[in-house]
C-alpha cells in the first residue's frame, strides 16, 4: 500500500497554492510555506517515492557518510555521490578569491578530479567543516564535570552510540535524541544543518502484533500451537522483537522537490538500521518541516510530478547476508559495522517508479 506519494504530491500542491515569494541565500528565489508535517507507516513499505525515480545509491552513500562521522567529500566522490560537490567547490572558490584574487582557480570538474586523485588536496579542500557526521559522532563540548578547575578540558560525545546504548537499556526514555545544531560551530560549517535533529520513540508490541510479525518471518508458522497466547510463549516458539521504534526528524529548510525525497528515504533507512541494531520493528516515520519551499526553477517539475499516478506498492528494504550477520548477531560494534558497510550492500526490492525529473541544484 502506498499513501506516501499522495501525501508528497499534496505538499507540492500546497506550496503552489499557498506559497509566498521569498528571496534566499542562493539568489534563485522560492515560493514557501511554513510548518508542515509528513508521516509514513513503515509497514506500508520503504519510503521511496514512486512518482519519480529517487537515486537510491546516492542516498545510501550520504547516510553512511554521516554515520561514519565523516565530513570530507572524498568518501562521497570515491563512491560516485556528488550532492555535496557544489558546496565544497563554492567554499574553495571563496577562499581562493579571498586569498589570491581570481588567479589559478580550477573549474568544478577539475576540482572534483583533484579531490579523487590528490589526497593532500582532498584533505585541505574536501572538508566541509563540522557538519552532520561530526556532530552525530563526535560533538565537542566543554567537560564541566571538573568545574572547580580553572582550565576546563573538552570532551567528545558520540550521540549515535549513546542513543543505541540508551535504547538497549532504557527504551522508554524521553531523551532519545540526536542533534546536529551545534550553535558554537555553525560559522565553521559550509552549510548549517537543514535537518538539524531527530528523536526516536519506542513502545511494546502487543501479542497480536508479535504473532503477525512471526507469521511473516518464519516459513513454518502454525498459530494453533499457541495455548497461553502470551509473550512468554512467543519467545519460546518464535522469538521476534518485543518493541516497535519510530523516528521523527526536524528540518528548518526544505528543498521540497530535490531534497525532501532524499530526506524521507534517508531517515527511513536510518530508522531501519537503528531498529536492526537494537532488535526492534520500524514503526512510524515523521518529518517536522519548517520553511517548506520550491525553488523558482522547480515549479514546472513539481507540476509534472503532481500529474503522475503513484504506483500502488512501495518497495521493500533488503540487506546483504553479510550485513544481516553483522547487525543481527552483533559480531562487531555498531561503529565497526558502519565502517565495514558499503553502499551496494543495501538493496531495495520491487522498486517501480516513474522516470527521473531533472532539476537544477541551488548552492
Amino acid at each position: 500500500m502506498n499513501t506516501l506519494d499522495s501525501k508528497y504530491q499534496e505538499l507540492l500542491q500546497d506550496i503552489l497554492d499557498n506559497g509566498v515569494v521569498k528571496t534566499d541565500r542562493t539568489g534563485t528565489g522560492t515560493i514557501s510555506v511554513f510548518g508542515r508535517q509528513i508521516k509514513h507507516k513503515m509497514s506500508q513499505g520503504f519510503p521511496l517515492l514512486t512518482t519519480k525515480k529517487v537515486a537510491w545509491k546516492t542516498m545510501v552513500t550520504e547516510l553512511l557518510w554521516f554515520l561514519r562521522g565523516d565530513t570530507n567529500i572524498k568518501y562521497l566522490v570515491d563512491n560516485d555521490c556528488h550532492i555535496w560537490d557544489g558546496d565544497a567547490y563554492k567554499n574553495y572558490q571563496n577562499k581562493m578569491t579571498e586569498w589570491f584574487g581570481n588567479e589559478s582557480q580550477l573549474t568544478k570538474e577539475q576540482f572534483i578530479e583533484k579531490i579523487k586523485a590528490d589526497d593532500e588536496f582532498a584533505k585541505t579542500w574536501g572538508d566541509l567543516g563540522p557538519i552532520y557526521g561530526k556532530q552525530w559522532r563526535n560533538w565537542e563540548s566543554v567537560d564541566t564535570s571538573q568545574y572547580w578547575q580553572e582550565d576546563w578540558s573538552s570532551k567528545d560525545t558520540d550521540q549515535i552510540q549513546n542513543l543505541i546504548n540508551e535504547l538497549k537499556t532504557n527504551p522508554d526514555s524521553r531523551r532519545l535524541m540526536v542533534s546536529a545544531w551545534n550553535v558554537g560551530a555553525l560559522e565553521s560549517m559550509v552549510l548549517p544543518p537543514c535537518h538539524y535533529g531527530f528523536q526516536v520513540y519506542t513502545r511494546e508490541l502487543s501479542v497480536g502484533e508479535r504473532l503477525d510479525i512471526a507469521s511473516k518471518t518464519y516459513k513454518v508458522f502454525e498459530p494453533f500451537d499457541f495455548h497461553r497466547g502470551d509473550h512468554e510463549e512467543i519467545d519460546e516458539l518464535y522469538p521476534v522483537p518485543k518493541r516497535a521504534i519510530s523516528l521523527i526528524w526536524n528540518q528548518r529548510s526544505v528543498d521540497t522537490f530535490l531534497g525532501l525525497p532524499f530526506n524521507i528515504a534517508s531517515y527511513g533507512l536510518l530508522l531501519e538500521i537503528i531498529a536492526m541494531e537494537v532488535n526492534m520493528v520500524p514503526d512510524e516515520l515523521i518529518g517536522n518541516l519548517g520553511d517548506v519551499h520550491l525553488y523558482s526553477n522547480h515549479i514546472e517539475q513539481a507540476k509534472e510530478q503532481i500529474s503522475r499516478e503513484p504506483f500502488k506498492k512501495l518497495p521493500t528494504l533488503g540487506f546483504s547476508p553479510i550485513q544481516l550477520a553483522h547487525f543481527e548477531h552483533h559480531l562487531d560494534t555498531f561503529d565497526d559495522n558502519i565502517k565495514k558497510s558499503q553502499p551496494h550492500q543495501f538493496v531495495i526490492d520491487g522498486y517501480e517508479c516513474h522516470p527521473t525529473i531533472k532539476a537544477p541544484l541551488s548552492n
